[in-house]
């Protein structure tokens, strides 16, 4: 029997992002969709993925426009409260050697617009990896459906074929979701939080930090619950980026609407954290007093080390987290990293070449290779941090920390530590 192909830090570190394994390498093998990577692994999934993504938007409806195939998963989000706000212009064969379907679209949306008793503030367009191969214009079919019914459309990309490109999928849907925001006054006490679609832990310092420097509305679309809300986002002053897959969205924003941005970066390396937010104040005129929240961390840290002294962590990438920079900082912390899951590419291989200097000898696992099916858990790990660690570690206490509650900076550090103190005193490793 195969057993699961894995690499250490050490030799991981010695090459570079174009020298990965082939087992590293989904482009080079058939991808293991586990349980494990389900919640990830495609562009269409459940959590927010593309589709619910592409929802956030207050009164938005969606045309899922595919082959019955891509569509079934659908399902999986109708307990979330979307069923009512999905359509289906379901493709049949010849639908997709022609690509006599496109014609069809705005009068589908026609269609979609008789069955409600509301008018849609936008109907997300959600195309598959068909109109990937056909090249199918959607900014044109977009403009076709808002002449033929007064309503706007914009396009929700769920290629899977692209999540390994420049823009992948998920940085496709945040460009479309941010495209309807129109040109309007700008205020200088008011600016955006883009990245993710649900809003930050309510007790992030980062809300704190802001308005102790004078800003006086934040807003943030995981928060906006009617589309005036929405549109609002287009007086920000500045707008700060979390997560790099907003990055085109900002970019598109700052040259449609004026309004500049930051780029911070979600890590839980305690003196990046401080240094970015020093960073941060220079950039926007005011000095950030962060000397509390770093002491909450600290004492976080060394509260959980005295409880339950030296743990041995196995670290996955389904959570809300870069898998190694994580790893880095629980190392930093005192912890062991025995075992890692995770997608190794060029913005994240700095953190292997740090990672090989402390913890040479921390196994590298890739989730979609097919060998894990042999997987055997390492017996020495105390406890999992991830969805798809808790996944391999089933026996073993676990947190899978991606709750839509986002953390970010010190409150990303005290809440990943919270959850792990509960679920050690709940298996009695207290």
């Amino acid at each position: 029997m195969t057993e699961a192909y894995y690499i250490t830090a050490a030799e991981l570190a010695k090459l570079s992002p174009d020298e990965l394994p082939r087992e590293l390498n989904s482009a080079k093998h058939m991808i293991y969709s586990s349980p494990a990577t389900l919640d990830f692994n495609s562009p269409g999934a459940k959590g927010f993925g593309v589709k619910r993504a592409g929802l956030v938007i207050p009164g938005s409806v969606m045309l899922l426009i595919a082959p019955g195939c891509c569509g079934r998963n659908t399902q999986l989000l109708n307990a979330l409260g979307y069923s009512e706000r999905f359509f289906y212009l379901m493709l049949d064969d010849t639908d997709i050697v022609t690509g006599r379907y496109v014609a069809k679209i705005p009068e589908a949306c026609e269609e979609l617009l008789s069955e409600l008793d509301y008018t849609p503030s936008v109907i997300m367009l959600c195309v598959t990896c068909v109109d990937a191969l056909l090249g199918t214009d959607m900014e044109r079919v977009c403009r076709a459906c808002y002449d033929r019914t007064g309503v706007k459309a914009a396009p929700a990309y769920m290629y899977a074929l692209t999540r390994e490109k420049r823009l992948p999928p998920m940085g496709l849907v945040r460009k479309s979701v941010y495209s309807l925001l129109e040109k309007q006054k700008r205020y200088s006490n008011e600016c955006s939080l883009l990245g993710y679609f649900s809003a930050l832990d309510d007790g992030c310092e980062l809300y704190d930090l802001l308005k102790n420097a004078g800003i006086k509305k934040i807003h943030e679309i995981g928060r906006c619950t009617a589309f005036e809300e929405y549109s609002a986002i287009s007086r920000s002053n500045f707008a700060i980026v979390l997560n790099s897959e907003a990055r085109a969205a900002a970019q598109d924003m700052q040259q449609r609407l004026g309004i500049p941005f930051i780029e911070l970066t979600r890590m839980y390396r305690l003196d990046k954290i401080h240094n970015q937010y020093r960073l941060l104040g220079q950039a926007i005129g005011a000095e950030l007093d962060d000397s509390a929240y770093l002491a909450a961390a600290e004492k976080a840290i060394a509260d959980i080390k005295s409880k339950y002294g030296p743990l041995t962590l196995a670290v996955g990438e389904s959570l809300n987290a870069d898998s190694f920079e994580l790893s880095l900082a629980l190392i930093g912390y005192g912890f062991t990293v025995s075992e890692i899951y995770g997608t190794v590419g060029e913005r994240n291989f700095v953190f292997v070449k740090k990672l090989a200097e402390v913890s040479p000898e921390t196994r590298v696992y890739s989730n979609l290779s097919p060998t894990m099916m042999n997987y055997v858990p390492d017996p020495s790990v105390d406890a999992a941090v991830g969805a798809d660690a808790c996944y391999y570690h089933a026996g073993k206490p676990g947190v899978e920390f991606n709750g839509e509650a986002q953390p970010f900076g010190y409150r990303g550090v005290t809440m990943l530590l919270e959850e792990l103190d509960r679920a050690l005193s709940e298996r009695g490793n207290g």
